[in-house]
């Protein structure tokens, strides 16, 4: 009895590390929350961006650094979601009510990638590349500059849903350079991602088939940054 209390304790340290870990993050509070200061709220459901956040960024920055546009921030359950059309932040309905997840709130700042594209026939789902950025909680909205290490392989429903993880500059996960040496520093962080993404749709619904290093993660990376560029070129956008 013991050992699982202790193995408990720990998860929820960990989890408690993933939402508010990283002080000296540049520019960033521990205690951020809310939406970035450069949206404008239309309404309650609704934030326009000065930028379209989808087609108006580069995925990747001069450094190699990648782009991901926070639609949840960590330790929040509001289920937004960038528009591809429009580029804006919408608070996603379902069944006529806008979602809220029932579970426990988002581990880590979760996004997408701009200029990002997985077809169906790369197992994709049409959609960007979802992200789950490690570190301490930034307002909806904000860009990030990240380092990918790694990915979690994930069927939705029967159809491939992977997520990819990331880290943030300047928090306590910056150094981190692979999911060996996350697993290495930050012990049962991976099973907690396993876990929460496993669950947060309830029993069944999510199963992960593998775990893919940070060389695999650019792989599926440049293969959405190269679907979106023919995409564009296709449609004249």
């Amino acid at each position: 009895m013991n050992a699982l209390l202790n193995r408990l304790a720990a998860g929820l340290c960990c989890l408690v590390i993933l939402a508010v870990s990283g002080c000296g993050n540049r520019g960033f509070s521990d205690q951020s929350t809310g939406n970035a200061e450069h949206l404008i709220r239309k309404d309650g459901y609704t934030l326009i961006a000065p930028l379209n956040l989808y087609h108006d960024y580069e995925p990747l920055d001069s450094l190699g650094r990648v782009s991901v546009v926070v639609e949840i921030p960590a330790g929040t359950s509001e289920k937004w979601e960038v528009k591809k059309e429009s580029g804006n932040l919408e608070w996603d309905f379902s069944n006529g009510q806008p979602r809220v997840i029932r579970y426990l709130s988002y581990p880590g700042n979760y996004g997408m990638i701009p200029r990002t594209l997985l077809p169906k026939e790369l197992s994709g789902d049409g959609d960007p590349l979802d992200v789950i950025v490690l570190g301490p909680a930034v307002p909806r909205g904000t860009v990030l500059k990240t380092k990918l290490v790694g990915m979690l392989r994930m069927r939705d429903g029967g159809e491939q849903d992977d997520k990819l993880i990331a880290v943030m500059e300047g928090s306590a996960f910056g150094s981190v350079q692979s999911l060996e040496e996350l697993e290495e520093l930050f012990p049962g962080v991976i099973s907690i991602l396993d876990t929460w993404f496993s669950n947060y749709k309830g029993h069944g619904v999510m199963e992960l088939q593998e775990t893919a290093d940070a060389d695999e993660a650019q792989q599926v990376l440049q293969a959405a940054i190269d679907a979106y560029r023919a995409q564009s070129t296709q449609s004249g956008h």
